[in-house]
């Protein structure tokens, strides 16, 4: 294992896998131009179809959360900017979920290779212009000096840094491009999507940082090489926070496809004490000790009913998921973007339900509820808080249901010995705290 230690996080590749995204340091807090230019970075692109043919044929899909084919979204603004004449692209760097550090980490430490990505991704979709979209400072400043570091045609496009307040729904694709252009930082009605209509109304790709951090490796190695880690249906490698288990988090990067115990080995965890995970961040939901079983890819989360989202992997060990369950979802009724009446009053009686559980004073009548609003909710909001929500009520239930019993009858051993209260659970603080 390789590691290296930044100036707020440790970063580790697994034995075997060759990093793509992560680096040795070596006492160097950040990667500038010349090192970026000397690893190979900023090489003149002459076919944009064939990479994106490339991409396509490599599987790369969003590592946002939603895991949406990248050369689907890339083709359709193509086209859809050939027809309206022009387009645009976003590096969304916003990375609004408190369990996750990976943007923030590329974004300062590795700017060069978010902004060569970035110019892939232009020059594929014919974009005259491109932004970085941030929400935290320090990634904020390290962006702004790469821009001022870059030689005269190295982009090819006019980009533009675009800081906002950090919250839950900012990094919302429709949350980006109504910031861009002069609004909240909060999510628009679909339709139209950005792909449609989005920053000044052009077709607007916008895509996740770590997204297009891949596409510099496949400009230099192709999809044969990408697809050389992880599994047939989801190849490539990704960066995976991990945090709980009394242990400071990690940023690793991991093949797709490794088993969860190899992660946990990895990470200094006994399996034996291992209770579940929280997966994707706070969006996916709560898994049980099955997840032991279970390796991290898309395919395999999607049939467990929950997803690798972001990549952030928490492990609950010590913590009552049901104290847990209920601290994420008060922080969804808190950060909640208030425009949707669905999500504004779902999440807080979802919220109150699960937080009268965790304190033993929830009754049958309250779960019956809280089971039919994780089922009628879901899909009716704007944005995902509140199918995150329904989510984490629905694992819940569904995962943990001696844990909720024991919460029923007010026996639960462990809240017994202190009750475990979180604003934002399983947080990164490291990153955070920079």
């Amino acid at each position: 294992m390789s590691t290296a230690q930044s100036t707020t996080i440790t970063t580790a590749t697994h034995p075997g896998c060759e990093s793509r995204l992560l680096f040795e340091q070596t006492g160097r807090p950040r990667e500038d131009f010349a090192a970026y230019r000397k690893r190979g970075g900023y090489r003149p692109l002459a076919d944009a179809g064939g990479l994106l043919s490339e991409v396509q044929a490599s599987g790369l899909v969003g590592r946002g959360g939603a895991a949406f084919p990248l050369a689907v979204k890339l083709r359709t603004v193509r086209d859809n900017g050939h027809i309206a004449g022009r387009a645009v692209v976003v590096a969304n760097g916003e990375e609004g979920e408190p369990a996750s550090v990976k943007d923030r980490w590329l974004l300062r430490n590795r700017p060069h290779l978010v902004l060569d990505g970035l110019r892939l991704a232009a020059a594929i979709v014919g974009a005259d212009r491109a932004y970085v979209y941030v929400s935290d400072p320090e990634s904020a400043h390290s962006v702004e000096t790469a821009l001022g570091e870059l030689d005269s045609g190295a982009v090819g496009v006019a980009v533009g840094l675009s800081a906002v307040q950090p919250g839950y729904v900012a990094g919302e694709e429709t949350a980006a491009v109504r910031a861009l252009n002069g609004g909240p930082a909060k999510p628009t009605d679909k339709p139209p999507r950005p792909f449609e209509s989005g920053v000044d109304d052009q077709p607007t790709l916008v895509s996740n940082v770590e997204t297009l951090a891949n596409l510099p490796f496949l400009q230099r190695h192709g999809s044969a090489a990408f697809r050389a880690q992880g599994t047939s249906l989801s190849p490539g490698t990704f960066l995976a926070t991990v945090t709980g288990a009394g242990r400071p988090p990690i940023l690793y990067e991991l093949p797709l496809g490794l088993p969860f115990s190899e992660l946990l080995a990895l990470h200094g965890v006994s399996t034996d004490h291992v209770r579940g995970a929280l997966m994707g961040g706070y969006f996916a939901g709560l898994l049980n000790r099955a997840v032991l079983e279970t390796t991290l890819d898309h395919e395999t989360m999607r049939r467990l009913g929950s997803g690798l989202g972001c990549g952030a992997v928490s492990v609950i060990t010590d913590d009552c998921p049901v104290a847990v369950a209920a601290s994420v979802l008060a922080y969804f009724d808190r950060e909640n973007a208030g425009q949707c009446g669905s999500c504004f009053n779902g999440t807080a009686a979802m919220a109150a339900v699960a937080g009268a559980l965790r304190d033993g004073a929830a009754t049958a009548e309250d779960l019956q509820r809280l089971r039919r609003w994780s089922v009628l909710l879901r899909g009716r909001g704007a944005c995902g808080t509140l199918d995150a929500a329904t989510n984490m009520a629905a694992s819940l239930l569904a995962q943990f249901p001696d844990e909720v019993s024991a919460h029923l009858d007010g026996a639960c051993a462990d809240c017994s010995r202190g009750v475990f209260r979180a604003d934002r659970p399983y947080e990164a603080e490291a990153m955070r705290q920079a």
